[in-house]
């Protein structure tokens, strides 16, 4: 079986250097050093995953990210940075990234995140569910990640689909946090913990003009989308 194509982007040689050469032992690497010639490169080649550094010439990580949402909703985005402010890991998660990872990292970790996204990704690409759902005035075709109604259509990234998915299918009933980010990302820790809270935050501000629709937070055990 050929090796997963990973886009690795990072200016920093010697942390580069470490990096990749420990990922090549798992995954085809392709480094590039400059944010403009990364994005260049993701659409001309095909990747499985692509990880960011965020601090990057020409182009910095958020908006290599914001530009590869806009032409691929699925690919799992990685992002590995010295920023530890709280709202630099949010606005990453926002722009549809699925991790951030801040340095010094891991390289363990690293390839485990990788593995996770990986097999979801290979997962979520065969057993995507055909249905379409009512969630209020909406639509929700978990295939394409398409909400559509009368006034709009709303493309989600894989993650925001399959939390949706997740709840949807559990419809009126309560979901623990751990069976949630058990299910979505393959383990329960704080920082994924807090990812959950970026996306069921997103979820809720394009249900807030249904009146029949929302997500509760049920305190110390989860959260229940309620449709009435």
């Amino acid at each position: 079986m050929s090796k997963k194509r990973i886009l690795y982007v990072e200016d920093d040689e010697t942390l580069a250097f470490l990096t990749a050469d420990n990922l090549e032992q798992h995954f085809h690497v392709i480094h590039v050093n400059n944010g403009k010639k990364a994005f260049e490169l993701f659409c001309e080649e095909h990747f499985d995953l692509c990880v960011l550094d965020i601090m990057l010439p020409d182009m910095d990580g958020f908006e290599i990210a914001q530009e590869i949402r806009k032409k691929d909703v699925e690919i799992p985005i990685i992002f590995l940075s010295a920023k530890t402010m709280k709202e630099d890991r949010i606005k990453g998660l926002r722009l549809g990234a699925d991790d951030y990872l801040v340095k010094p990292y891991s390289i363990e970790e690293l390839i485990l995140k990788i593995e996770i996204f990986l097999n979801r990704s290979q997962k979520s690409g065969v057993d995507k569910s055909q249905k379409t759902y009512t969630i209020g005035s909406f639509t929700f075709e978990p295939e394409n990640y398409q909400l559509k109604n009368d006034k709009e259509s709303i493309t989600l990234t894989e993650r925001e689909s399959a939390l949706l998915h997740l709840f949807v299918e559990n419809t009126n009933t309560v979901l623990k946090r751990e069976t949630i980010l058990i299910q979505l990302w393959g383990s329960d820790d704080y920082f994924l913990g807090r990812s959950l809270d970026v996306f069921i935050s997103r979820l809720r501000k394009i249900f807030k003009e249904e009146t029949n629709v929302r997500i509760e937070n049920i305190p110390r055990v989860g959260f229940k989308l309620v449709v009435e």
